[in-house]
């Protein structure tokens, strides 16, 4: 089957009349394989955590940005903090949802904050999980859909996906909005996006897609579409722009107010710039781990990036992709968690899931070596970052 479209819509993989069922019994094949990864990566972190003497589950619930977060949910917006000329830190920079989950599962139940950030990311990373087993399955079949759950579940940040952070919950809503675009269900799409625009700064890429592949539909019909589409697309945006225009008019900035406090953090897109420097100190004079490891990953997300354009992949995918990686190339500060920025960009992944397929099918027992040799990775470089390394997430 040809994937190549200017059009937003992919059609499913072929299935066998009554074959729903199954489907739905391989996905949760599929999230469960996902649970059982991520779960052994936690028993890594939580053994290693105890023998120097930490509590697991204080330092994935309550590490870097999770405490913002958790002061958000505990006491709303309002938290500033000063290190120095030009260099302000306000919780104003995280966006509103994450933190009011946290503030409402707390009040309904008797779980701590950190509890209930917890207990929201890894039912996210769940729902995002059988998601992205619906993209992968529904362009190239259930084993596809599995490779690819598997390894976003093995990324070398996949750690992440256990702690009290956003990037769960943005995927689990980017991945259905991208499915439910797959499928031509316009609303669902548009409303999914809405929620995606108000979890992360990076969520705007849902939209985007969203609106992409609106505006590539209605040119392939040459306007003859449903009021489903206009909708969904006119709602696509919303979130993200309506946390974006509080920050401005709570900041007397309309339009800027947002993006000053992101300049505040040492956050800003400046084509690059601050990302190439970083690249030119590693290169020149070596730095910490952490940081080189960071520039393997993001180089090897541009090579992923041109493979699956080469593959042609549906334009709501290369939309969705292209802008988280814009993003996380073009804006400067914090190169050490652009890999965690590249998280809810799984459709980057589908290359490899295709090649682990072909390759376990032509020799198992390789394809068996490659996931070990993920797996060590991921679980071990996901406890450095976490117990040991002294950067930000």
């Amino acid at each position: 089957m040809s994937h190549a479209s200017t059009t937003a819509l992919a059609p499913p993989v072929a299935q066998r009349p009554g074959a729903r069922l199954s489907v739905v019994a391989a996905g949760g094949v599929a999230v469960g394989l996902f649970a059982a990864v991520r779960l052994t990566g936690m028993a890594v972190l939580a053994l290693t955590a105890w023998a120097g003497g930490r509590h697991p589950l204080t330092l994935l619930g309550r590490s870097w940005d999770a405490a913002w977060y958790l002061g958000i949910a505990a006491h709303g917006y309002g938290r500033t903090l000063y290190f120095g000329p030009g260099i302000v830190h306000s919780d104003l920079a995280f966006f509103p949802l994450y933190p009011a989950l946290i503030r409402t599962l707390t009040a309904v139940t008797p779980l701590s904050g950190a509890g209930a950030g917890l207990l929201l990311s890894w039912t996210a990373a769940a729902v995002a999980a059988g998601g992205i087993y619906a993209v992968g399955a529904r362009l190239h079949g259930r084993a596809v859909g599995t490779a690819l759950v598997l390894l976003w579940g093995l990324l070398p940040h996949s750690v992440v996906l256990s702690m009290a952070y956003t990037e769960p919950v943005l995927t689990a809503f980017a991945a259905w909005s991208l499915y439910a675009v797959l499928a031509g269900n316009w609303l669902w799409a548009g409303s999914l996006a809405v929620l995606a625009g108000l979890s992360r700064p990076n969520g705007f890429a849902v939209a985007a897609a969203v609106l992409l592949a609106a505006a590539a539909e209605i040119r392939r019909s040459r306007g003859r579409v449903t009021h489903r589409l206009w909708t969904g697309a006119a709602l696509a945006p919303l979130g993200w722009s309506a946390y974006v225009l509080w920050v401005g008019l709570r900041t007397g900035d309309a339009l800027g107010g947002y993006f000053g406090v992101q300049r505040l953090w040492g956050s800003r897109f400046d084509f690059g710039r601050g990302s190439l420097a970083v690249v030119r100190t590693l290169l020149l004079r070596g730095d910490r781990f952490v940081f080189p490891m960071a520039l393997v990953i993001v180089a090897a997300a541009v090579v992923l990036f041109a493979l699956l354009a080469l593959d042609r992949a549906p334009l709501p995918l290369l939309a969705h992709t292209a802008v988280l990686l814009l993003i996380a190339l073009g804006g400067s500060g914090f190169f050490e968690s652009k890999p965690r920025f590249l998280l809810p960009a799984f459709p980057l992944l589908l290359p490899l899931a295709r090649a682990l397929v072909r390759t376990a099918r032509a020799r198992p027992w390789h394809a068996t070596v490659v996931v070990t040799a993920l797996a060590g990775l991921s679980f071990g470089y996901g406890t450095y970052l976490v117990v040991y390394a002294q950067t930000p997430l």
